[in-house]
């Protein structure tokens, strides 16, 4: 019985993570083009995010448990070790992340911290599949970027030829929310299994409940801590209208939901951060901050290797004193 509330506090702890940091790939761009708060943007982080989760976070979490290291195959305590590394090994990396103001990629922690901690209890990594998923990384921003840059031609030339100008402004902030709302919505539903996936190895527990679990530690650290990287994302990489921020929005939400069908963890920062310098580079060049670019993707890039390192060396000193 501890050991099974020792799981889920571990889960809570990366899912208060998850939210703190991956609020601001959802309405991010909301807030910098200042069609929302930062409170409203949070409330409806929560309940779109919710039901996100609720109703497509099954998808994921099923990859997470036993697609990465088949946890269900194993000794419960080896299992269990492997489970409780992960999540607090992926939460510390991304709680310095969020320190930082750094939009990371949270599925890039947890999926490095499983396959760090697989390794050191000798574990059988899915090498096929983390390449699958890797691959995937890769592709994420710049099929953001595409999406986005197309949506964005296409609502300027919709706005421009059919809205007249006494509404375009009001459609825009409509459609700005709107967007936001479905993009909470894709990233509940693929982002919730870096909170309890690893779980479902572990715990007999049915992917609907383990991803309730994991959206109430969600919310809750998007309440508490999500305006910091949501800073970051809404005004530091580039300057945004509020046409560039439905075309990032747009574009992101429906990358990282085809992903999450498939069951692929995908990072959400990569999809936001990817079609915020689409439309960014397409309306001017100029206008993108390279420093703030450069700095954001070398945390991606260490992300996995760090929250691996960290979830190896845990084990390690675990067995040492065991």
């Amino acid at each position: 019985m501890i050991e099974i509330l020792f799981c889920l506090l571990a889960g809570l702890v990366i899912g208060w993570s998850i939210g703190a940091n991956d609020a601001a790939n959802t309405m991010g761009t909301s807030v910098g083009s200042k069609a929302l708060t930062v409170r409203q943007a949070i409330i409806l982080i929560c309940i779109f995010g919710t039901a996100g989760a609720l109703l497509q976070g099954h998808h994921v979490i099923k990859t997470m448990g036993k697609g990465i290291v088949p946890l269900h195959t194993l000794p419960a305590k080896t299992a269990l070790m492997i489970a409780v590394a992960a999540s607090f090994s992926a939460g510390f990396w991304v709680v310095v992340a969020c320190y930082r103001k750094l939009p990371i990629s949270t599925s890039h922690s947890v999926v490095g911290a499983v396959a760090g901690a697989g390794l050191a209890v000798g574990a059988p990594v899915k090498w096929a599949g983390l390449g699958k998923i890797f691959m995937c990384w890769i592709l994420t921003p710049f099929g953001s970027a595409t999406l986005a840059i197309l949506i964005y031609f296409l609502f300027r030339y919709f706005i421009i030829k059919v809205i007249p100008d006494r509404f375009s402004e009001r459609f825009l902030v409509v459609l700005l929310i709107a967007s936001g709302c479905y993009d909470a919505y894709a990233w509940g539903a693929n982002d919730v299994a870096n909170a309890t996936g690893v779980m479902i190895g572990v715990l007999k527990i049915n992917p609907i409940i383990l991803a309730a679990i994991g959206v109430v530690a969600i919310c809750v650290g998007v309440s508490t801590w999500g305006y910091r990287v949501m800073e970051t994302v809404g005004s530091r990489i580039t300057q945004l209208l509020p046409i560039m921020a439905v075309a990032a929005q747009i574009g992101s939400a429906i990358n990282v939901n085809v992903y999450t069908v498939l069951g692929i963890p995908v990072s959400t920062s990569h999809s936001i951060v990817g079609a915020v310098l689409g439309v960014g580079l397409i309306h001017h060049a100029k206008l993108v901050r390279l420093s703030v670019m450069a700095e954001i993707v070398f945390s991606w890039a260490i992300t996995p290797l760090i929250a691996g390192a960290v979830s190896f060396g845990m084990i390690k000193m675990v067995q040492m004193v065991i």
